[in-house]
Formats: C-alpha cells, sequence, structure tokens
C-alpha cells in the first residue's frame, strides 16, 4: 500500500522558483512568508466586500467572507500546531526539529486562502456562473470549446478558482502566480481532482489550464494519484486539507448561528440550547456557573463565550481525530471529514445546528434575497461579457471589453482564453462593485447623477 510521508509533505519549495535561491532580509520561515504575502494582496482585501452567509454589514456587523478566513485561519493555526505537537510527541518523534514543526503556519495560510476563489454573492454566485452555460444563452458555446473547458466552466467551482489566482500567471505577472509555496498550494485543494472526475455535487479542485501545476505539487510531494493511465487525473487530498476543511467546518457553522442571534433569526434561549448541546452536563453547568461568576447579563456577550467554549471543543476534538486518524490519512484511505469522526455527543450538536442552520439561516429571507439579487447580478454580467468577447468587432462589446483589467487577456484570439478572461473578471469582483458594473450596463446608474 501507498503511504504518502510527512517529510515529503512539506515543502517549502516554491511554484515558479523551484530552482532558485531566495536572498533572504529576515527570519521569517518561507510558510510566514506565504501567509504575510496573502494578507497583503488585493484578492485578501476584496474578501471585505464579498457576502459569507447574510447581507453586508449594516446597523448590525455581521461576518463577510474577510473575518470569516481571518477566523478559520486562527482555528487552523490552533489545529495544526496542537496536531503537529501530538504527532511528534505521542508517533514520531524523528520529525522534531523539521519542517513538520511549521504545519500550524501552513494551514493558518491555506485557511486565509480557502476562499480566495469565490466570486461575489456567496453560492448564488458560483451557480449563476454554472447554469449560465448549462441553461442559460452561455448554452450555445458548448460546440465552440473543448469538452475539458466545457466541464471545467459548466462545474465552475470556488475552489478551483482560489488555486488558479494563486498560481496562474496572468499578464503582466511573474510565472507561477503569487509564487506560493508547494505544502500551501497542496493544502488548499480541497477536491484534488479535473472537473471531469468532478463529484456528484460538482466539486473540483484544478482547472485544465492549472492542472499541470497541481501535478507538478503532488507529485513532487508523492501525494497519492488514485486515477490510472488515460482515466482524469484524481489525487487523495493532502492531509493538512483535512486540518484547513475542519477549521472552515467549525467556524462558519457555530458563527453562523452567533449571527443569527445577533439578527434576531434565532432566540437567545435557542442559540444557548445549541451551544449547551455540545457538553455533557457537568461541562454545561460550569460554562453556566462561569457566565454568572463574570456577571455577564448582555445576550450576545454570554452567546459569545459559549461560542469561544465551542470551537475550542471542537478544535480539541477535531485535533484528537486527525491524529488516531493519522495512518488512513497518509494512505488516502480516510472518508469524509474530521467532523464525521469525531465524538459522538460534539457530532450529534453539530449536525443539530447544521440542520437548524438550513432551515432557519440559509433559508431566512434577507439571505434569500441576497441570494435572488446576486444570481440576476451575475447571470446578466455574464451573458453581457460573454456576448462581448463573442463579437468583441462591434461597438458595445469594445466598450465592455475597456472595463476589463489590462490583467485578463480579454483580447486574446482564442476563445477559452477569452471566456476565462470573462469568468477571471466577473469572479473577482466584490459584491459592491458588480451591483455597480450591472447598474451602469444597463443604465440604472451614472457616475454624473
Amino acid at each position: 500500500m501507498l503511504v504518502m510521508e510527512w517529510k515529503q509533505l512539506i515543502s517549502n519549495k516554491r511554484l515558479g522558483q523551484e530552482h532558485q535561491h531566495t536572498e533572504r532580509h529576515d527570519d521569517r520561515t518561507e510558510f510566514k512568508r506565504d501567509y504575510d504575502r496573502l494578507i497583503f494582496s488585493a484578492p485578501f482585501r476584496r474578501l471585505q466586500n464579498k457576502t459569507q452567509v447574510f447581507p453586508l454589514p449594516g446597523s448590525i456587523f455581521v461576518h463577510n467572507r474577510l473575518t470569516h478566513s481571518l477566523e478559520v485561519a486562527s482555528v487552523g493555526m490552533s489545529l495544526g500546531n496542537d496536531v503537529s505537537q501530538h504527532i511528534i510527541q505521542e508517533k514520531r518523534g524523528e520529525l522534531q526539529g523539521t519542517l513538520f514543526e511549521q504545519i500550524g503556519q501552513i494551514v493558518s495560510t491555506a485557511c486565509l486562502a480557502h476562499d480566495l476563489g469565490n466570486p461575489p454573492f456567496g453560492h448564488s454566485g458560483e451557480k449563476a456562473i454554472q447554469t449560465f452555460f448549462t441553461e442559460g444563452a452561455g448554452n450555445a458555446l458548448k460546440t465552440k470549446v473543448s469538452s475539458m473547458f466545457w466541464d471545467d466552466i459548466t462545474h465552475f467551482e470556488g475552489n478551483a478558482n482560489a488555486f488558479r489566482l494563486l498560481t496562474h500567471q496572468f499578464k503582466g505577472r511573474r510565472v507561477g502566480g503569487f509564487v506560493m509555496t508547494y505544502s500551501t498550494l497542496a493544502s488548499i485543494v480541497k477536491y484534488p481532482y479535473a472537473s471531469s472526475a468532478a463529484s456528484k455535487k460538482g466539486k473540483f479542485g484544478f482547472f485544465q489550464s492549472e492542472q499541470e501545476y497541481f501535478q507538478r505539487i503532488a507529485d513532487e510531494m508523492g501525494i497519492i494519484c488514485k486515477s490510472k493511465p488515460g482515466e482524469p487525473l484524481r489525487y487523495a487530498r493532502h492531509p493538512l486539507v483535512y486540518l484547513v476543511e475542519a477549521a472552515d467546518d467549525i467556524c462558519y457553522e457555530i458563527m453562523d448561528i452567533e449571527d443569527a442571534h445577533k439578527l434576531k433569526i434565532l432566540s437567545y434561549q435557542e442559540t444557548e440550547d445549541l451551544l449547551l448541546g455540545f457538553f455533557d452536563e457537568e461541562n454545561r453547568q460550569k460554562i453556566l456557573n462561569r457566565i454568572t461568576k463574570e456577571q455577564l447579563e448582555d445576550t450576545n456577550e454570554k452567546v459569545v463565550y459559549m461560542r469561544a467554549c465551542v470551537i475550542g471543543k471542537l478544535e480539541n476534538e477535531c485535533a484528537k481525530t486527525f491524529v488516531e486518524h493519522e495512518e488512513e490519512i497518509l494512505n488516502g484511505t480516510f472518508e469524509g471529514s474530521l467532523i464525521d469522526h469525531i465524538n459522538e455527543l460534539q457530532r450529534g450538536a453539530y449536525k443539530r445546528c447544521a440542520k437548524l442552520s438550513m432551515e432557519r439561516i440559509y433559508r431566512s429571507r434577507p439571505v434569500l434575497d441576497v441570494e435572488l439579487s446576486g444570481y440576476k447580478i451575475m447571470a446578466t454580467l455574464m451573458e453581457q461579457m460573454t456576448e462581448a468577447v463573442m463579437h468583441p468587432d462591434r461597438y458595445y462589446s469594445q466598450q465592455l471589453i475597456d472595463r476589463v483589467s489590462s490583467q485578463y487577456d480579454i483580447n486574446s484570439d482564442d476563445l477559452e482564453t477569452r471566456m476565462m478572461a470573462v469568468i477571471d473578471y466577473i469572479a473577482g469582483m466584490t459584491d459592491v462593485y458588480a451591483l455597480d458594473v450591472y447598474q451602469k450596463i444597463n443604465g440604472i446608474s451614472l457616475p454624473i447623477i
């Protein structure tokens, strides 16, 4: 049986600079450089104006993609550090003093990047891009592009787009894109297979244009390839993907509960019951006693404290689960997420939160209103911009094309390249910018009014 090796899996080799020796100006590790590079990047800043679940903040501040990513990175750092410590102490003492000790930083950086490829308006934006090609005017392109490209665009996936954003050489950029380390890049690819091998949910990890990059990274680190020659490319996950996924699972589910309470979608009692459901009777009482002792009377502050306790407990359970299942993870046979394998009490409480979120939060009117509006905006932008690149010689087409950033190769002679430029441009928009462009191209608003 093939087994992945930690010493090979943790690599600070950089995409696009494999044979260069980096000139060092400080004592930062290569993985900390990745983190800093993302924090100061424009795509990361743009996350502050991208919807997480609820409409972007009005009088009540709820999470956007930026605050969510920062929180996921915080939990990811804890998960990576705990797993590193336990594996070295309990199983693999030979990893002490190696790059393995830095997995907390790698996971945290991958967490920062995990939502970079998401289009405006959350999942409705993703769906609008997909259905433009499967159900809308974009269906006419099917006979004009390759089957692999068609698979890519009809399954458009934010995770694959994040990998493209970090690795693709856009016009005027250097080879290797952001020139990140191999381990950081592999740790964000939640679905490590081509779109033609997409899961039942339509998930995949890289567009055909970046497939060679992923294959190079995966083979260099000894990630198990699960596809046979001639089949669509499919790999096992890099082990650290499980920690990135767990940090995301913990944050979005628990923080959505807190936001729903702030917005009065959930009552205080409902929220308390959900959060205390992660603990046995003894620990529930300890939490309530602490709230009383600290004289917390504000219900929001009570929820904040309980939420912190839940995140701490879930982080601990996921780290423990990873260590317990390390062998399965390294040989590529581990099934599901870490959350699926935690202690039954916490797993049941998490499922209750997920069930209620689906019924009461994700179907609430504010969320549905954003999804409906966002879908319409995205579908219109896709239709207008696609029409422009299909007929670039028309006057109005040139007006639209001139709006597009010079980093996108929208004037290419190749139709597929032009179409990816359209998708890059629209997926990279913030919610606010997408709305602004939509209003302008539809004559709803003018800069002078």
